[in-house]
């Protein structure tokens, strides 16, 4: 990937990451109580910068990791 889509891409795919997981977990320690959206959204607000930081130095470690089991494996 160059250019922008370097840095659109982690930010995206944590977007997805973090919403689906974040509403998951919430439920699955809430259910569906009274406040469940609201704490949800508090949790996705916290997981979604917290998982683009985290993607930016793992995007490179998790190619090098791929090619080098891709390489292991034969393609």
């Amino acid at each position: 990937m160059t250019g922008k889509a370097r840095f659109i891409f982690p930010v995206v795919m944590a977007f997805m990451m973090a919403f689906l997981v974040s509403a998951v977990i919430t439920f699955v320690n809430l259910g569906f109580a009274p406040d469940f959206l609201s704490r949800w959204l508090r949790a996705f607000l916290i997981a979604w910068p917290s998982a683009a930081v985290v993607a930016f130095f793992a995007l490179p470690l998790a190619r090098w990791t791929t090619t080098a089991i891709v390489k292991r494996i034969g393609e």
